[in-house]
């Protein structure tokens, strides 16, 4: 299991194109992938469930993921997230 706290930067935060973007990457994984944001976990693979997270510039979310691609999905992940979903 992996555990990468990450803070979003892009200035519109988890809005519909970078949801859509985050639960398409998720997807490609067989790992379990968890976003949790102020104690709230969602499962990464649900683009209701991203949406519903209401991550704004600045806020800080922690992905969890456990699987056998557990590696690739968080570096595939952190870098889509640190790269501030190609919006910048």
């Amino acid at each position: 299991m992996i555990i990468r706290e990450l803070i979003i930067q892009n200035k519109l935060g988890i809005h519909a194109r970078p949801a859509s973007l985050l639960v398409q990457m998720a997807n490609k994984f067989d790992a379990e992938i968890t976003i949790v944001k102020q104690g709230k976990e969602i499962n990464a693979k649900s683009i209701l469930g991203v949406m519903m997270l209401a991550a704004e510039c600045g806020s800080t979310i922690k992905f969890v993921v456990k699987g056998v691609d557990e590696m690739v999905a968080i570096s595939e992940l952190e870098s889509l997230v640190n790269n501030k979903f190609n919006e910048d």
